[in-house]
């Protein structure tokens, strides 16, 4: 294979600001001193771009900066804070089809899904505006006499991201966004496997910062290892919050150091997502949302559909519609129109889909669609489909690949607790007819996911609703709804406007004097 890079062949690497190598560390200014890190096309295994990485000391540089930068920032009124973000926004439109297809080129996913991951960030620059004009807290009655409660919010101050490869652009954009509308300055580490499109991002915030006069350190970043730049992250007191994406095994660590030291987190981990097929449902719109739910992305988001669940009655009319759509899916290079299955991300994810497969016949499932790695350049991989036993206990484990397994059910409450019987709790949705149904499946005794769909594949967030899941899944919350709150601290204020002193729960204690 060439060792060459592939930079020329893409002039939309050019038009993001991005050359043959580029500084990994941006505080205000650009820098970075650490480690080439050179970025691969997961569709042809070529070199694109390298990064040079950012150092320990050039964290911390970015931190003080950072802490420089912070009062000015939060003192600053929420609507013009939000006049940034509307900015951003309008410069991410602008670039948005070029940095799609960065995003499809560096992460492997097709030509749509890169550009709609752009629109997310924009959506959420959108909501954000909105948000700094109308945060707000509480007026409360309070016991005593001329005196008020009121609930404050203000700034965390100084906030970690960390994201992951598989949305190198949105979950950065849910997270910032919103933190930058609360006063909060921000540092961004995204995955070394995507180092160009963090690189690419930061150029648009940057050149906004810098056009309003802004310190450029509100929003800092840096390209780094995780074992040395990211452990600096997670254990440093100066960072209110950490928002973590990733698998649940190193949120697991993450928690427990940034916990340990009082800091709060954002943890948005692994999903083992399900989909109930009652038998009154629309069988041709549930095999559309789970063909999509399953292979989309090439199975490697956090809401890919992993587990089928299937009334019997309608279970081998389901599973051949499934054989049948399976073998039309049109795979290879994701920035060809047409394409609808790309690359996985990188050789170790080709190890896990072979290694995961052999663990699933060996635990009794049985391969019906795909189930081989294709010969070639590239990481691709055939998406599968797997009949199990919902009791094998590879069913309960992530496998961030295009596996899929179907299962029987035959009555709704076993189906439920089906889906409830693995330790992630993500993304969840039913397809049916039945009003009790579906209002049974959102309620207290339903779904234990976050995400909780009627009618509407597991995949596919909107921006306007809060987005995490359960359990293993770290409880997270990110983007719409409130979860603006989780980047402020709230005050619990109480105003005395009149001449007395009157003590709370009429306690008396009285002076004499």
């Amino acid at each position: 294979m060439s060792s060459e890079l592939c930079f020329r062949e893409y002039p939309f690497l050019a038009e993001l600001g991005l050359e043959e190598e580029n500084a990994g560390m941006y505080n205000g200014s650009w820098g970075g001193s650490g480690a080439l890190l050179t970025s691969h096309a997961p569709a042809t295994g070529r070199p694109i771009a390298r990064v040079r990485q950012a150092t320990v000391e050039e964290y911390e540089g970015c931190v003080a900066a950072m802490t420089a930068a912070q009062e000015a920032w939060q003192l600053m009124p929420a609507p013009k804070r939000g006049e940034i973000v509307r900015q951003i926004g309008d410069a991410l439109r602008a670039k948005r089809d070029a940095l799609g297809h960065l995003v499809s080129l560096e992460m492997g996913k097709i030509l749509a899904e890169g550009i709609g991951e752009v629109q997310e960030f924009i959506d959420i620059c959108d909501l954000a505006v909105g948000l700094s004009r109308s945060i707000n807290g509480k007026v409360i009655p309070s016991d005593r006499a001329g005196h008020t409660l009121l609930e404050f919010w203000n700034p965390l101050g100084l906030v970690g991201i960390i994201t992951a490869f598989n949305f190198p652009v949105a979950v950065y954009g849910w997270n910032v966004a919103i933190s930058l509308i609360c006063g909060n300055c921000n540092i961004w580490k995204g995955a070394s496997t995507t180092s160009l499109c963090t690189v690419a991002v930061q150029k648009i915030v940057a050149e906004v910062l810098a056009r309003n006069g802004i310190n450029g350190a509100v929003c800092s970043m840096v390209v780094g290892p995780g074992r040395t730049v990211g452990e600096h992250m997670i254990n440093d007191s100066r960072l209110a919050m950490v928002s973590f994406t990733g698998s649940s095994e190193i949120g697991v660590h993450v928690s427990e150091v940034v916990h340990r030291r009082f800091g709060r987190t954002i943890l948005e981990l692994g999903g083992n997502n399900a989909t109930i097929i009652m038998p009154d449902a629309d069988l041709d719109l549930a095999v559309r949302a789970s063909v999509f739910g399953a292979v989309g992305t090439c199975g490697q988001r956090c809401t890919s559909l992993r587990r089928l669940l299937i009334h019997e009655s309608v279970y081998e009319t389901v599973k051949g519609q499934l054989l049948a759509a399976y073998k039309s899916i049109p795979r290879g290079d994701p920035l060809v129109a047409g394409t609808l299955q790309g690359p996985l991300h990188t050789k170790a994810a080709i190890t896990e889909y072979t290694d995961g497969l052999a663990e699933i016949v060996k635990q009794g499932g049985k391969i019906i669609s795909g189930g081989k790695p294709v010969e070639g350049a590239g990481h691709f991989v055939e998406a599968t489909i797997v009949e199990i036993d919902p009791s094998a206990p590879i069913v309960k484990t992530e496998l961030f690949v295009p596996i899929l397994y179907i299962m029987k059910f035959k009555t709704f409450e076993e189906a439920v607790a089906m889906n409830n019987s693995v330790p992630q709790g993500l993304s969840s949705s039913i397809f049916t007819r039945d009003v009790k149904a579906a209002f049974r499946w959102m309620g207290p005794r339903g779904s234990d996911c976050g995400i909780v769909n009627v009618n509407v594949g597991t995949s596919g967030a909107e921006i306007g609703g809060a987005f995490g899941g359960e359990k293993d899944t770290g409880g997270g919350r990110e983007s719409g709804s409130d979860s603006w709150k989780q980047y402020m601290r709230r005050s619990t204020c109480t105003v005395n406007f009149s001449d007395a002193l009157p003590l709370a729960q009429g306690i008396s204690f009285d002076l004499g004097v």
